[in-house]
């Protein structure tokens, strides 16, 4: 299969308009689906000071791939995300005021003691090289490796773009997470981030690590009810991935805005978005007690400030009878209440009938029929709790309390 990298200038649209389809397909109940996702491109890092330099750049704490596999004592594991999962990472880079930039995932290759070279016939590379593989948006990629590289300063790490050797999927579908328990009979620590539907295949685990690269599917480390994701060389269809099976990434986009998760640079404003606001601590995103890194200050004083007043919101657009509408609600609406025609936030991701907004807790939550679109006023939008946000979230009210 030939990379599909689509360019930066066919990427935009896909966020900024509603023109994937005449109608959003219904996904609450489907089944397990894979997409190749073609927003976002993968980046390397290699070198002794792999570690340190993220650690000092990204909100999460990546000395947790330094951390033998399955070590349960760990005290470097953010909410959700038990130790013998942390092989993979979701985390943020900021301004130095504290501003969202760019979003990234970060993976580590299975041990390569465990590996051969290329050719099966010896050895694979240095075992005590540090190698992880970052997932990133796309339409930032250049503008992303060019400002890691102004940090690196003398640090020993290489970043490198390697977009066209590797490519992004996720594997999603209604309680796909729940699906086949692990046998009580396998001990391995690290079976349930192998997205193999949480168990372990022994044949489709062979398969997954069947070369030199031995990439597998992991659990997505925001949230178990996004599905699995992983990063797989360009010229192969990752396991688990059949034909009947395999579906376009705007149903994953679906999938996501119906769960009130933004994902990337455009979806979540670079230079503008404050990551609490979005929702990137129930995320998984962020570690409170890692130490410094760049635009540290600013989350830590909303944090410890304890109320967040807008979140973002999954969105429901809606006729006067309360049917779904397929209307174009472009990104930047403004939502406001529909007596006072107060501004209550603005739509940030819009799809169809589905969308995104970040909006004032104090308003969204008043009830039924409370909010429209200004200068669309026929259009209702519907705000949604979403299930995994705890309790507290839900009202301005009460005091914001990181997970876990």
């Amino acid at each position: 299969m030939k990379s599909l990298k689509p360019s930066i200038r066919s990427l935009k649209p896909i966020f900024k308009t509603n023109h994937f389809s005449s109608q959003t397909p219904p996904l609450h109940d489907a089944g397990p689906m894979a997409s190749l996702l073609k927003t976002r491109s993968v980046v390397r890092f290699r070198g002794p000071d792999t570690i340190k330099f993220l650690q000092g750049l990204l909100t999460n704490d990546v000395r947790r791939f330094d951390e033998p596999v399955g070590d349960e004592k760990s005290s470097l594991v953010t909410p959700n995300v038990p130790a013998s999962s942390a092989r993979s990472l979701y985390a943020a880079m900021l301004t130095p005021q504290g501003r969202f930039l760019y979003d990234m995932f970060l993976y580590e290759p299975p041990r390569t003691n465990e590996k051969l070279d290329t050719s099966g016939s010896g050895p694979g590379p240095d075992q005590d090289e540090v190698v992880l593989l970052a997932d990133v948006d796309c339409s930032v990629l250049d503008e992303l490796v060019e400002t890691l590289k102004k940090y690196r300063l003398r640090s020993k790490v290489d970043i490198e773009n390697v977009g066209e050797e590797f490519s992004c999927w996720q594997r999603f579908g209604a309680d796909l997470h729940k699906r086949a328990p692990l046998p009580s009979s396998v001990e391995d620590p690290v079976a349930s981030s192998v997205g193999w539907g949480g168990a372990i295949d022994p044949t489709g685990s062979s398969c997954s690590q069947g070369n030199s690269i031995g990439w597998q599917w992991h659990t997505d480390p925001r949230l178990d009810c996004l599905g699995f994701r992983g990063i797989f060389p360009s010229n192969t269809t990752p396991p688990m991935v059949e034909a009947n099976t395999e579906t376009e990434e705007e149903n994953y986009l679906v999938w996501r805005l119906e769960r009130g998760v933004a994902e990337g640079s455009i979806e979540i404003p670079k230079g503008e978005a404050i990551l609490l606001e979005y929702n990137l601590a129930g995320l998984n995103a962020i570690s409170f007690d890692k130490g410094c890194y760049v635009g540290q200050e600013l989350i830590a004083r909303s944090h410890h400030r304890g109320v967040i007043r807008k979140r973002l919101l999954p969105l429901k657009f809606l006729n006067e009878s309360g049917t779904e509408v397929e209307q174009k609600v472009a990104p930047g609406s403004e939502v406001i209440a529909s007596k006072s025609s107060k501004k209550a936030g603005t739509v940030t991701t819009a799809l169809g009938s589905r969308g995104l907004g970040l909006l004032r807790l104090e308003e969204a939550f008043k009830g039924s029929g409370n909010l429209v679109i200004k200068g669309q006023e026929d259009v209702k939008v519907d705000p949604i709790r979403p299930e995994w946000w705890p309790a507290q979230w839900s009202s301005e009210h009460e005091p914001y309390q990181a997970a876990g």
